[in-house]
């Protein structure tokens, strides 16, 4: 291997490492994020769990609905501490790249739909003036085919009668017989 192509090797791993590096930052990060929120859901349900059992003392739950509210409340405190494990964080991790994906899908879906539309409406609009086009050429075919009709029905009717009642030899007897060419 050259100097050249180790020079280049390095600066591939170079610029790769900075990326990785990146990477595992954002991901430290995504974990200290999950971690704090973990905490949160701890100490929400734990929290819960003593208001349920104050308003009990209060009376204002009776015994079943403390008890359901300090079940949901336990759950909620244990899904907190789930969290701060490395199991919790790596499934979170997991359910964030889930959502990520399908948001990324829907976005290219969105993405795809707005180019249909573009093009379909681009499509659309020059169907539109092709039509348009046609009926103007049609129409025009039209009329010049009707201003011969009318002059060639204004030279007829100027043309004397004895200029059209020209007939070839013979051409009598044929119609006396019924035969017209």
């Amino acid at each position: 291997m050259s100097f050249r192509g180790i020079v280049v090797t390095v600066s591939a791993v170079n610029r790769a490492s900075a990326q990785f590096s990146r990477i595992q930052t954002d991901a430290e990060a995504l974990s200290a994020r999950i971690k704090s929120l973990g905490a949160a859901f701890a100490g929400l349900g734990a929290t819960g769990v003593a208001i349920g059992s104050i308003a009990r003392q209060m009376e204002l739950l009776n015994n079943e609905q403390a008890k359901v509210f300090n079940s949901a409340m336990a759950v909620v405190s244990v899904m907190g501490m789930f969290m701060r494990t490395t199991w919790g964080v790596a499934v979170a991790q997991k359910v964030y790249a889930a959502a990520c994906w399908i948001a990324t899908v829907a976005q290219n879906a969105l993405n795809i739909s707005y180019a249909t539309f573009l093009a379909l409406t681009g499509v659309g609009i020059a169907v539109i003036i092709a039509a348009a086009a046609a009926m103007w050429y049609f129409s025009s075919q039209m009329n010049a085919a009707t201003a011969s009709v009318k002059d060639f029905n204004a030279a007829a009717s100027e043309t004397p009668e004895a200029g059209r009642a020209i007939r070839r030899a013979g051409e009598e007897e044929f119609y006396r017989a019924g035969v017209e060419y």
